[in-house]
């Protein structure tokens, strides 16, 4: 048996819809809509295309737009209690997110304490939003990621036989559910799970997820 450790994505994930593509119809110039295709069709890498998208957005409009994405974003349901059964059963729970600080911080204050929350920074210092990357792709990852999930997954558990669960929903989560043993996913991730023939779950809500891995904990499949 093997100790289970959750790494979960957030935009459109943890919260319904995708907090960035919210902000980018709300506030930025038509060109936005090439640079998400461009990303989502993989023509461009994440880091790349997430750091234009923030660049088209003046830095003027901080207040405005840390509000908006705070107010709009809706928590997918189970989520509050996934977070309480990982913590009953003393499994790790890792937030990994190619969202932004200034609004993920915010929207998860009331859910957490968590065993680590990862996610891009925005500076905001000049006319323009620009984005940081503390968590950039280590010796083993040449995808330009921006927040790359699989170096944050392997650097958390370096020596440690665990049973990784990856829960997502889109392009950011591709390369960690290669390495899960475990994919919940949804959407774009569902997609390319089939695609590729990544063994995975589909989930509308989380209580989905708290029954696949009860499910293995119930079988002895998990040591928590």
């Amino acid at each position: 048996m093997t100790k289970p450790v959750i790494y979960c994505d957030f935009d459109g994930t943890i919260t319904e819809s995708d907090n960035i593509i919210a902000i980018m119809k709300k506030f930025a110039p038509p060109e936005w809509v090439e640079i998400k295709d461009q990303i989502l069709s993989q023509q461009i890498s994440i880091c790349e295309g997430v750091g234009k998208l923030f660049s088209l957005l003046p830095s003027s409009m901080k207040e405005e737009i840390t509000t908006f994405a705070i107010e709009n974003a809706k928590i997918r349901p189970g989520f509050k209690e996934l977070v309480q059964f990982a913590r009953e059963e003393n499994i790790p729970f890792y937030i990994v997110s190619g969202g932004i600080d200034f609004f993920v911080n915010p929207i998860l204050k009331d859910y957490g304490p968590f065993s680590g929350v990862f996610c891009n920074e925005a500076d905001f210092s000049g006319d323009r939003i620009n984005i940081l990357w503390p968590y950039t792709c280590d010796k083993y990852c040449d995808n330009n990621c921006g927040c790359c999930k699989p170096s944050i997954i392997r650097k958390l558990n370096q020596n440690e036989d665990i049973y990784k669960i990856v829960i997502g929903d889109s392009v950011t989560d591709l390369e960690a559910a290669k390495m899960a043993d475990l994919v919940l996913a949804r959407d774009l991730l569902q997609e390319k799970c089939f695609e590729w023939g990544i063994n995975h779950y589909g989930f509308d809500t989380f209580f989905e997820c708290i029954d696949e891995i009860k499910k293995r904990i119930e079988v002895g499949e998990l040591s928590c």
